[in-house]
C-alpha cells in the first residue's frame, strides 16, 4: 500500500509538474504569436544570464531542504502553487506540530499534504475575492494605520514559529540563530538573500547538534 501511494504520488506530482511548466510558457508563447512580437534572442539570453543562475540556485537549495520536511506530495503540491518559504512551509510545519506528528514519517506527509492542499484553495478563494474586491478594499489596505502591520506579516508568522522550535531544541538552535543575527546585523544586505543561506543554518545546526552530542549535551 506504502510503495502504490508513493508511486502514484510521484507519477502524478510529475505529470502536473511538466503541465504546470508547460502553462507558465503558453502565455508568452501565444502573446508573442497573437501580435507578432517575439523577443531578441540576445536580449532575452542576457536577462536569463542575469536572473536564471540565481533563481536555478535558490531552487536546487529549496527542493534539498524542503523537500524533506514536506514529503513527497506536498513538495510537488508547494513547487507548483508557488509562495513556498512565505506560506506553504510555515502552513505544513504549523500543521504538523498540531496534528503531533514529525516530518520525514508517513503521517507527516500525509499531513503536509493535506495542509498545502487546504492553503492553496484557501489563498486562491482569498486572491479571486481580492480581484473582485480590489478597488473597495484598497483604500483599507493602503491606509496608514494598517501599513506596519503589512510590514510585519512575515517576521511575525516566522517568529511565531520560531518559538515553537526554538524551545523544543534550543540547544541546536542556539548556533544558527546567534551566527544568522551577527551575520545580518553586520551586513543587512544580505536580507534578499534568505533563501540561499537557509542551508548554511541547516549545515552549522547539525554540526553544533553533532558536537553537543559527542560532548553529552544532548
Amino acid at each position: 500500500m506504502k510503495s502504490s501511494y508513493s508511486e502514484k504520488v510521484h507519477t502524478w506530482g510529475r505529470i502536473w509538474c511538466s503541465l504546470a511548466m508547460v502553462m507558465f510558457m503558453l502565455f508568452p508563447a501565444a502573446a508573442s504569436i497573437y501580435y507578432s512580437a517575439w523577443p531578441d534572442g540576445m536580449a532575452l539570453l542576457k536577462g536569463l544570464m542575469g536572473v536564471a543562475p540565481i533563481f536555478w540556485t535558490v531552487g536546487a537549495i529549496e527542493a534539498f531542504t524542503y523537500s524533506p520536511m514536506l514529503g513527497s506530495g506536498g513538495s510537488y503540491l508547494g513547487f507548483v502553487t508557488g509562495n513556498l518559504a512565505n506560506l506553504k512551509l510555515p502552513c505544513a510545519l504549523n500543521a504538523m506540530e498540531i496534528a503531533g506528528v514529525k516530518p520525514g514519517t508517513e503521517e507527516g506527509e500525509l499531513i503536509s499534504t493535506i495542509a498545502i492542499a487546504v492553503s492553496s484553495i484557501v489563498t486562491t478563494l482569498i486572491i479571486f475575492a481580492g480581484v473582485l474586491l480590489l478597488s473597495r478594499l484598497q483604500p483599507i489596505l493602503e491606509s496608514e494605520l494598517l501599513a506596519p502591520a503589512f510590514a510585519n506579516i512575515l517576521p511575525a508568522l516566522f517568529g511565531a514559529l520560531a518559538v515553537v522550535f526554538i524551545a523544543k531544541n534550543w540547544k541546536i538552535a542556539l548556533a544558527p540563530l546567534l551566527f544568522m543575527l551577527i551575520l545580518f546585523i553586520s551586513v543587512p544586505s544580505l536580507a534578499g538573500s534568505v533563501s540561499v543561506l537557509v542551508p548554511v543554518g541547516a549545515i552549522i545546526a547539525i554540526a553544533s547538534a553533532r558536537v553537543l552530542y559527542k560532548k553529552g549535551y544532548l
